[in-house]
Protein backbone atom coordinates (compact mmCIF):
# COMPACT_ATOMS: atom_id res chain seq x y z
CA UNK A 1 0.00 0.00 0.00
CA UNK A 2 0.91 3.66 -0.96
CA UNK A 3 0.71 6.92 0.15
CA UNK A 4 -1.80 7.18 -2.83
CA UNK A 5 -4.17 4.66 -1.10
CA UNK A 6 -3.91 6.77 1.94
CA UNK A 7 -7.22 9.35 2.32
CA UNK A 8 -8.45 11.26 4.80
CA UNK A 9 -11.68 10.28 6.73
CA UNK A 10 -14.38 12.88 7.62
CA UNK A 11 -12.43 14.09 10.68
CA UNK A 12 -9.08 14.42 8.76
CA UNK A 13 -7.53 10.75 10.25
CA UNK A 14 -5.56 9.02 7.16
CA UNK A 15 -7.54 6.40 6.13
CA UNK A 16 -7.29 3.37 3.91
CA UNK A 17 -8.87 4.32 0.46
CA UNK A 18 -10.46 0.33 0.87
CA UNK A 19 -12.63 1.42 3.78
CA UNK A 20 -13.40 4.55 3.05
CA UNK A 21 -15.17 2.76 -0.25
CA UNK A 22 -17.07 0.24 2.73
CA UNK A 23 -21.12 0.20 2.38
CA UNK A 24 -21.77 -0.53 5.95
CA UNK A 25 -24.04 -3.88 6.15
CA UNK A 26 -27.18 -3.40 6.01
CA UNK A 27 -29.68 -5.81 8.27
CA UNK A 28 -32.97 -6.81 7.76
CA UNK A 29 -35.12 -3.35 9.60
CA UNK A 30 -36.03 -4.44 13.39
CA UNK A 31 -39.44 -4.60 14.21
CA UNK A 32 -39.08 -1.90 16.69
CA UNK A 33 -37.45 0.58 13.95
CA UNK A 34 -40.25 0.00 11.98
CA UNK A 35 -43.37 0.80 14.52
CA UNK A 36 -41.30 4.17 15.65
CA UNK A 37 -41.40 4.89 11.58
CA UNK A 38 -44.84 4.00 10.49
CA UNK A 39 -46.50 4.44 14.43
CA UNK A 40 -47.64 1.12 14.44
CA UNK A 41 -48.14 -1.52 17.01
CA UNK A 42 -45.45 -3.67 17.52
CA UNK A 43 -47.92 -6.57 17.98
CA UNK A 44 -48.70 -5.96 14.61
CA UNK A 45 -45.70 -6.23 12.77
CA UNK A 46 -44.18 -10.02 10.84
CA UNK A 47 -40.70 -9.60 10.13
CA UNK A 48 -39.69 -12.05 7.38
CA UNK A 49 -36.70 -10.23 6.45
CA UNK A 50 -33.72 -12.09 8.31
CA UNK A 51 -33.86 -15.62 7.54
CA UNK A 52 -35.01 -16.01 11.65
CA UNK A 53 -36.40 -19.22 13.01
CA UNK A 54 -40.03 -18.46 13.70
CA UNK A 55 -40.10 -20.58 16.40
CA UNK A 56 -38.22 -18.76 18.67
CA UNK A 57 -35.69 -20.31 20.93
CA UNK A 58 -36.36 -23.76 22.10
CA UNK A 59 -36.92 -25.16 26.04
CA UNK A 60 -34.11 -26.96 26.40
CA UNK A 61 -31.71 -23.74 25.25
CA UNK A 62 -33.84 -21.88 27.87
CA UNK A 63 -33.49 -23.92 30.58
CA UNK A 64 -29.47 -24.26 29.86
CA UNK A 65 -29.35 -20.40 29.90
CA UNK A 66 -30.86 -20.15 33.24
CA UNK A 67 -28.66 -22.47 34.54
CA UNK A 68 -25.61 -20.47 32.55
CA UNK A 69 -26.67 -17.17 34.28
CA UNK A 70 -24.93 -17.68 37.47
CA UNK A 71 -22.00 -17.17 36.33
CA UNK A 72 -21.95 -14.49 34.48
CA UNK A 73 -19.63 -12.63 36.46
CA UNK A 74 -17.07 -14.22 35.05
CA UNK A 75 -15.27 -14.26 31.68
CA UNK A 76 -16.36 -16.90 29.56
CA UNK A 77 -14.90 -20.24 28.45
CA UNK A 78 -11.92 -19.07 25.97
CA UNK A 79 -11.74 -22.35 24.37
CA UNK A 80 -15.50 -23.32 24.32
CA UNK A 81 -14.67 -26.62 25.91
CA UNK A 82 -18.18 -28.70 26.36
CA UNK A 83 -19.71 -26.77 23.25
CA UNK A 84 -16.45 -28.19 21.16
CA UNK A 85 -17.27 -31.52 22.59
CA UNK A 86 -20.20 -31.97 21.88
CA UNK A 87 -19.22 -30.53 18.09
CA UNK A 88 -16.63 -33.11 18.15
CA UNK A 89 -18.87 -35.98 19.48
CA UNK A 90 -21.55 -35.25 16.42
CA UNK A 91 -19.30 -34.32 13.92
CA UNK A 92 -16.33 -37.02 14.36
CA UNK A 93 -13.53 -34.36 14.77
CA UNK A 94 -11.26 -33.92 17.36
CA UNK A 95 -12.00 -31.15 19.02
CA UNK A 96 -8.96 -28.89 18.21
CA UNK A 97 -10.24 -28.70 14.21
CA UNK A 98 -13.15 -26.66 15.79
CA UNK A 99 -13.03 -22.89 16.06
CA UNK A 100 -15.82 -20.82 17.33
CA UNK A 101 -16.96 -17.64 16.02
CA UNK A 102 -19.62 -15.29 17.21
CA UNK A 103 -21.89 -16.02 14.90
CA UNK A 104 -20.69 -17.82 11.99
CA UNK A 105 -20.22 -14.33 10.18
CA UNK A 106 -17.43 -13.92 12.74
CA UNK A 107 -15.92 -16.87 11.08
CA UNK A 108 -15.65 -15.39 7.79
CA UNK A 109 -13.97 -12.23 9.06
CA UNK A 110 -11.28 -13.98 10.80
CA UNK A 111 -10.26 -16.23 7.63
CA UNK A 112 -10.37 -13.41 5.36
CA UNK A 113 -8.38 -11.38 8.22
CA UNK A 114 -5.89 -14.69 8.21
CA UNK A 115 -5.77 -14.89 4.50
CA UNK A 116 -6.20 -11.87 2.86
CA UNK A 117 -4.09 -8.21 2.74
CA UNK A 118 -3.73 -5.67 -0.25
CA UNK A 119 -1.98 -8.00 -3.00
CA UNK A 120 -3.97 -10.78 -2.81
CA UNK A 121 -7.51 -11.69 -3.94
CA UNK A 122 -10.55 -13.55 -2.94
CA UNK A 123 -13.07 -15.18 -5.46
CA UNK A 124 -16.75 -15.53 -4.51
CA UNK A 125 -19.72 -15.58 -6.40
CA UNK A 126 -22.28 -12.80 -7.76
CA UNK A 127 -25.14 -12.98 -5.54
CA UNK A 128 -23.60 -14.53 -3.26
CA UNK A 129 -23.54 -13.23 1.04
CA UNK A 130 -22.93 -10.13 1.47
CA UNK A 131 -19.90 -10.51 4.19
CA UNK A 132 -17.94 -11.85 1.40
CA UNK A 133 -17.88 -8.49 -0.70
CA UNK A 134 -17.48 -6.98 3.11
CA UNK A 135 -14.54 -8.84 4.42
CA UNK A 136 -12.51 -8.64 0.90
CA UNK A 137 -12.79 -5.20 0.85
CA UNK A 138 -11.72 -4.40 4.48
CA UNK A 139 -8.87 -6.56 4.36
CA UNK A 140 -8.00 -4.21 1.26
CA UNK A 141 -7.99 -7.48 -1.11
CA UNK A 142 -8.75 -7.86 -4.59
CA UNK A 143 -12.43 -9.05 -5.53
CA UNK A 144 -12.65 -12.05 -7.88
CA UNK A 145 -16.66 -12.07 -8.42
CA UNK A 146 -17.37 -14.91 -11.09
CA UNK A 147 -20.94 -13.80 -12.77
CA UNK A 148 -23.71 -16.28 -11.59
CA UNK A 149 -25.20 -19.28 -13.13
CA UNK A 150 -29.00 -19.66 -12.88
CA UNK A 151 -28.50 -17.08 -9.72
CA UNK A 152 -26.09 -19.82 -8.30
CA UNK A 153 -22.43 -20.32 -8.36
CA UNK A 154 -20.71 -21.72 -11.17
CA UNK A 155 -17.92 -23.66 -9.85
CA UNK A 156 -16.26 -24.15 -13.15
CA UNK A 157 -16.06 -20.54 -13.52
CA UNK A 158 -14.91 -20.18 -10.03
CA UNK A 159 -12.07 -22.97 -10.55
CA UNK A 160 -11.16 -20.81 -14.10
CA UNK A 161 -10.88 -17.56 -12.10
CA UNK A 162 -8.17 -18.70 -9.45
CA UNK A 163 -4.93 -16.80 -10.04
CA UNK A 164 -1.66 -16.18 -8.51
CA UNK A 165 -2.99 -13.73 -6.09
CA UNK A 166 -5.89 -15.61 -4.94
CA UNK A 167 -5.69 -16.60 -0.95
CA UNK A 168 -9.54 -17.59 -0.29
CA UNK A 169 -12.77 -18.77 -2.26
CA UNK A 170 -15.54 -18.18 -0.62
CA UNK A 171 -18.67 -20.62 -1.37
CA UNK A 172 -22.08 -20.31 -0.08
CA UNK A 173 -24.26 -23.93 -0.12
CA UNK A 174 -27.49 -23.35 -0.26
CA UNK A 175 -26.42 -20.10 -1.11
CA UNK A 176 -28.32 -16.48 0.68
CA UNK A 177 -30.12 -14.57 -0.92
CA UNK A 178 -31.05 -16.74 -3.94
CA UNK A 179 -31.26 -20.07 -1.82
CA UNK A 180 -29.54 -22.30 -4.92
CA UNK A 181 -27.70 -25.75 -3.66
CA UNK A 182 -24.91 -27.40 -5.27
CA UNK A 183 -25.34 -30.98 -5.11
CA UNK A 184 -22.56 -32.78 -3.35
CA UNK A 185 -20.51 -34.22 -6.23
CA UNK A 186 -20.47 -31.06 -7.83
CA UNK A 187 -18.75 -29.93 -4.34
CA UNK A 188 -16.34 -32.22 -4.21
CA UNK A 189 -14.90 -32.55 -7.67
CA UNK A 190 -14.39 -28.54 -7.04
CA UNK A 191 -12.53 -28.90 -3.77
CA UNK A 192 -10.71 -31.69 -5.17
CA UNK A 193 -9.73 -29.55 -8.15
CA UNK A 194 -8.67 -26.42 -5.73
CA UNK A 195 -6.43 -28.99 -3.89
CA UNK A 196 -4.65 -30.82 -6.18
CA UNK A 197 -3.98 -27.59 -9.06
CA UNK A 198 -2.97 -24.95 -5.88
CA UNK A 199 -2.52 -27.18 -2.44
CA UNK A 200 -2.80 -25.25 0.65
CA UNK A 201 -1.69 -21.97 -1.30
CA UNK A 202 -5.91 -21.07 -1.98
CA UNK A 203 -8.36 -21.57 0.78
CA UNK A 204 -11.66 -23.20 0.36
CA UNK A 205 -14.63 -21.61 3.02
CA UNK A 206 -17.48 -23.69 2.75
CA UNK A 207 -20.28 -21.58 4.30
CA UNK A 208 -23.67 -24.39 5.37
CA UNK A 209 -25.51 -22.05 7.42
CA UNK A 210 -28.59 -23.50 5.77
CA UNK A 211 -27.54 -27.21 5.90
CA UNK A 212 -30.34 -28.30 8.25
CA UNK A 213 -33.08 -26.78 6.14
CA UNK A 214 -31.94 -29.41 3.44
CA UNK A 215 -34.03 -32.29 2.56
CA UNK A 216 -32.56 -35.44 4.18
CA UNK A 217 -31.43 -36.94 0.64
CA UNK A 218 -29.86 -33.66 0.20
CA UNK A 219 -27.85 -33.61 2.99
CA UNK A 220 -24.06 -34.83 3.50
CA UNK A 221 -20.88 -34.67 5.75
CA UNK A 222 -19.00 -31.93 4.96
CA UNK A 223 -16.81 -33.27 8.22
CA UNK A 224 -15.60 -35.59 5.60
CA UNK A 225 -14.17 -33.21 3.02
CA UNK A 226 -12.18 -31.16 6.23
CA UNK A 227 -10.38 -34.75 6.61
CA UNK A 228 -9.69 -35.27 2.93
CA UNK A 229 -8.46 -31.38 1.83
CA UNK A 230 -5.97 -29.57 4.35
CA UNK A 231 -7.26 -26.45 3.00
CA UNK A 232 -10.76 -26.49 3.73
CA UNK A 233 -12.83 -24.49 6.16
CA UNK A 234 -16.91 -25.44 6.69
CA UNK A 235 -18.40 -23.27 8.60
CA UNK A 236 -22.34 -23.62 10.56
CA UNK A 237 -24.61 -21.57 12.37
CA UNK A 238 -27.00 -21.81 15.17
CA UNK A 239 -28.66 -18.79 14.16
CA UNK A 240 -30.90 -20.29 11.70
CA UNK A 241 -32.46 -23.52 12.03
CA UNK A 242 -31.23 -23.77 16.11
CA UNK A 243 -32.87 -20.53 16.57
CA UNK A 244 -30.02 -18.75 18.44
CA UNK A 245 -30.03 -15.94 16.57
CA UNK A 246 -29.51 -13.20 18.60
CA UNK A 247 -26.96 -15.08 21.06
CA UNK A 248 -24.75 -15.16 17.79
CA UNK A 249 -22.77 -18.46 18.09
CA UNK A 250 -21.10 -20.02 14.97
CA UNK A 251 -18.40 -22.91 14.50
CA UNK A 252 -15.73 -23.92 12.01
CA UNK A 253 -14.21 -27.65 11.21
CA UNK A 254 -10.58 -27.01 9.40
CA UNK A 255 -7.31 -29.29 10.28
CA UNK A 256 -4.96 -27.98 12.87
CA UNK A 257 -3.32 -25.99 10.43
CA UNK A 258 -6.23 -23.86 9.71
CA UNK A 259 -7.65 -23.92 12.88
CA UNK A 260 -4.22 -22.31 14.50
CA UNK A 261 -4.72 -19.47 11.88
CA UNK A 262 -8.09 -18.03 12.58
CA UNK A 263 -7.15 -18.68 16.58
CA UNK A 264 -4.48 -16.51 15.97
CA UNK A 265 -6.83 -13.55 14.90
CA UNK A 266 -9.99 -14.42 16.82
CA UNK A 267 -10.93 -11.89 19.74
CA UNK A 268 -10.44 -14.84 23.32
CA UNK A 269 -13.95 -14.16 24.37
CA UNK A 270 -15.46 -14.10 21.03
CA UNK A 271 -18.53 -16.41 22.25
CA UNK A 272 -20.09 -15.34 25.48
CA UNK A 273 -21.24 -17.86 28.56
CA UNK A 274 -24.85 -17.85 27.87
CA UNK A 275 -24.30 -18.59 23.66
CA UNK A 276 -21.42 -21.55 24.69
CA UNK A 277 -24.22 -23.26 27.30
CA UNK A 278 -26.98 -22.42 24.52
CA UNK A 279 -25.64 -24.03 21.27
CA UNK A 280 -24.46 -27.01 23.64
CA UNK A 281 -28.37 -27.56 24.60
CA UNK A 282 -29.51 -26.52 21.32
CA UNK A 283 -27.25 -29.35 19.69
CA UNK A 284 -29.06 -32.51 21.12
CA UNK A 285 -32.54 -30.51 20.55
CA UNK A 286 -33.12 -32.97 17.61
CA UNK A 287 -37.22 -32.75 18.36
CA UNK A 288 -36.64 -28.85 17.94
CA UNK A 289 -34.49 -29.31 15.08
CA UNK A 290 -36.94 -31.20 13.07
CA UNK A 291 -39.96 -28.93 14.10
CA UNK A 292 -37.84 -26.01 12.70
CA UNK A 293 -37.37 -28.00 9.30
CA UNK A 294 -41.39 -29.31 8.76
CA UNK A 295 -42.20 -26.06 9.51
CA UNK A 296 -39.85 -24.62 7.13
CA UNK A 297 -40.68 -27.07 4.43
CA UNK A 298 -44.49 -26.07 4.40
CA UNK A 299 -43.95 -22.48 4.77
CA UNK A 300 -41.98 -22.75 1.74
CA UNK A 301 -44.60 -24.82 -0.03
CA UNK A 302 -47.35 -22.46 0.95
CA UNK A 303 -44.96 -19.12 -0.42
CA UNK A 304 -44.28 -20.69 -3.46
CA UNK A 305 -47.98 -21.76 -4.44
CA UNK A 306 -48.70 -18.14 -3.89
CA UNK A 307 -46.32 -16.84 -5.76
CA UNK A 308 -47.44 -19.19 -8.87
CA UNK A 309 -51.03 -17.69 -7.98
CA UNK A 310 -49.85 -14.59 -8.67
CA UNK A 311 -47.86 -15.16 -11.14
CA UNK A 312 -44.38 -13.84 -10.05
CA UNK A 313 -41.68 -15.54 -10.98
CA UNK A 314 -38.74 -17.05 -7.80
CA UNK A 315 -36.03 -19.04 -7.53
CA UNK A 316 -36.60 -22.69 -6.14
CA UNK A 317 -35.45 -22.48 -2.58
CA UNK A 318 -32.73 -25.21 -0.30
CA UNK A 319 -33.13 -22.30 2.40
CA UNK A 320 -35.59 -20.40 4.56
CA UNK A 321 -36.52 -18.03 2.26
CA UNK A 322 -37.60 -17.52 -1.15
CA UNK A 323 -36.29 -14.92 -3.89
CA UNK A 324 -39.52 -13.72 -5.49
CA UNK A 325 -39.22 -10.96 -8.37
CA UNK A 326 -41.70 -8.32 -8.14
CA UNK A 327 -40.64 -5.41 -10.55
CA UNK A 328 -40.90 -2.70 -8.87
CA UNK A 329 -39.65 -3.98 -5.49
CA UNK A 330 -38.53 -0.54 -3.87
CA UNK A 331 -42.17 0.38 -4.17
CA UNK A 332 -43.64 -2.54 -3.07
CA UNK A 333 -41.22 -2.95 0.27
CA UNK A 334 -42.47 0.16 1.41
CA UNK A 335 -46.27 -0.52 1.02
CA UNK A 336 -45.73 -4.22 2.93
CA UNK A 337 -44.00 -1.77 5.61
CA UNK A 338 -46.91 0.52 5.70
CA UNK A 339 -48.83 -2.49 6.01
CA UNK A 340 -46.46 -3.77 8.78
CA UNK A 341 -44.59 -6.07 6.68
CA UNK A 342 -40.91 -6.59 6.83
CA UNK A 343 -39.02 -8.16 4.06
CA UNK A 344 -35.55 -8.25 2.87
CA UNK A 345 -35.10 -5.94 -0.87
CA UNK A 346 -31.47 -7.13 -2.07
CA UNK A 347 -30.90 -4.50 -4.77
CA UNK A 348 -27.96 -4.03 -2.90
CA UNK A 349 -26.81 -7.86 -4.02
CA UNK A 350 -27.47 -6.76 -7.87
CA UNK A 351 -31.20 -8.00 -7.79
CA UNK A 352 -33.00 -5.15 -8.08
CA UNK A 353 -36.43 -6.11 -9.03
CA UNK A 354 -36.41 -8.85 -6.43
CA UNK A 355 -37.61 -9.80 -2.51
CA UNK A 356 -35.97 -11.97 -0.37
CA UNK A 357 -39.20 -13.75 1.90
CA UNK A 358 -38.04 -16.10 5.17
CA UNK A 359 -40.65 -17.83 6.05
CA UNK A 360 -42.22 -17.31 8.93
CA UNK A 361 -45.57 -19.09 10.80
CA UNK A 362 -48.43 -20.16 9.08
CA UNK A 363 -49.94 -17.12 10.39
CA UNK A 364 -47.18 -15.06 9.38
CA UNK A 365 -47.09 -16.41 5.82
CA UNK A 366 -50.56 -15.75 5.74
CA UNK A 367 -50.31 -11.93 6.43
CA UNK A 368 -47.32 -11.64 4.00
CA UNK A 369 -49.29 -13.04 1.21
CA UNK A 370 -52.45 -11.12 1.68
CA UNK A 371 -50.17 -8.01 1.88
CA UNK A 372 -48.49 -8.70 -1.54
CA UNK A 373 -51.57 -9.71 -3.49
CA UNK A 374 -53.70 -6.47 -2.32
CA UNK A 375 -49.92 -4.48 -3.40
CA UNK A 376 -49.99 -6.09 -6.84
CA UNK A 377 -53.54 -5.73 -7.31
CA UNK A 378 -53.59 -1.95 -6.52
CA UNK A 379 -50.47 -1.72 -9.08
Amino acid sequence: MTTNDIKKGADGAQVPDYILGIAPYQAGKPIEELAREFNLDVANIVKLASNENPLGLPTSVQLAMISASSSLARYPDPNGFDLKSALAKRYDIPADWLTLGNGSNDLLELASLAFLSPGTACVYAQHAFAVYRLATQARGARHIVVPAREYGHDLDAMFAAIDVDTRLVFIANPNNPTGTFLPQAKVAAFLKQVHDRHGDRVTVLLDEAYNEYLDPELRFDSSIWVRQFSNLIVTRTFSKAYGLAGLRVGFAMAQPRLTDLLNRVRQPFNVNSLAQAAATAALEDTAFLKQAYDINKAGKKTLCEAFDKLKLNYVPSYGNFVLVHVGDAARINLELLKRGVIVRPVAGDGLPEWLRVSIGLPKENARFIEALTQILAER
